[in-house]
């Protein structure tokens, strides 16, 4: 059978043979996907080129049958309208990106954050995106200063409700501490500070949220002090005070009896 334009014949290391399709453009080859069939790769070739040669396709103009991957098919609009190629589903506009999860995900992202997401593909796994960096999965929230034990609504928002909007300016930190609540917050709101050490204990009640952060760091090195527990608690950092003012805090700030009364029950 003649070679098809396209198509590349290609072997499985079991010896099974498979088909890629890939297409030059703007000087570049682009790989367009594997495929079981040889006129299955082809038809992905032909409709490679026909989105380069045809301005008015749009992205939302994809189908699920189509014989080309979504992934592949954002990359060719992009480069055809950019002229920028990155291996990753991201589509350029004028201040802003978007990064599609699939056809029907799309995540917006500041234009400043394009170098890192053309480098680093987006994984979705119960609910939450991260990347893998220096072989750890990275939670992408945490380029905001949301930490993982963050709640949605209590420890940080987002701003116009569309939690795919993920531009700088649309997501907002309302607690940036660990082991801090906020309670009560229509009628004299407190801060309440806790510790989970094989359940939930409470440290105390405060008028503000550094104190707060600053009470649950006394309670983790008392209790490390004291020998009570060994496990490494992250600590809370404080950038708004200066380090004469947290030691007066840290000083004056009191921490619950149940807290001073584990190292009592310890050595029962």
């Amino acid at each position: 059978m003649e070679s098809l334009p396209g198509v590349y014949k290609s072997f499985k290391k079991n010896g099974q043979i498979y088909y890629r399709s890939s297409i030059t453009y703007g000087g570049r080859h682009i790989s367009l996907g594997s495929y079981e069939c040889p006129f299955k790769a082809h038809n992905g070739y032909l409709l490679a080129k026909k989105i380069i040669s045809t301005p008015s396709l749009s992205l939302y103009d994809y189908e699920e049958d189509m014989c080309l991957d979504f992934h592949k098919w954002v990359v060719l609009m992009n480069y055809r309208d950019h002229h920028y190629y990155f291996s990753t589903p991201i589509y350029m506009h004028k201040n802003y990106f978007s990064y599609f999860i699939s056809y029907s995900e799309e995540l917006l992202f500041d234009i400043q954050d394009l170098f890192y997401y053309a480098n680093h593909k987006i994984h979705k796994r119960q609910g939450y995106y991260f990347v893998n960096d220096y072989g750890m999965q990275v939670n992408i929230m945490s380029r905001y200063g949301v930490k993982n034990h963050s709640v949605l609504g209590r420890d940080h928002r987002f701003v116009d409700g569309d939690c795919h909007n993920l531009r700088y300016d649309n997501i907002q930190i309302i607690n940036p501490y660990y082991g801090v609540v906020l309670e009560r917050p229509l009628v004299a709101p407190t801060y309440k500070s806790t510790l989970n050490i094989h359940g939930n204990y409470v440290i105390g009640r405060y008028k503000d949220m550094a104190t707060a952060a600053i009470a649950y760091n006394k309670a983790i090195e008392y209790l490390h002090k004291n020998g009570i527990v060994h496990k490494d608690f992250p600590k809370n950092y404080i950038s708004d005070i200066d380090q004469e003012t947290y030691e007066a805090i840290y000083k004056k700030v009191k921490i619950s009896k149940k807290i001073l009364n584990l190292k009592k029950s310890s050595t029962k």
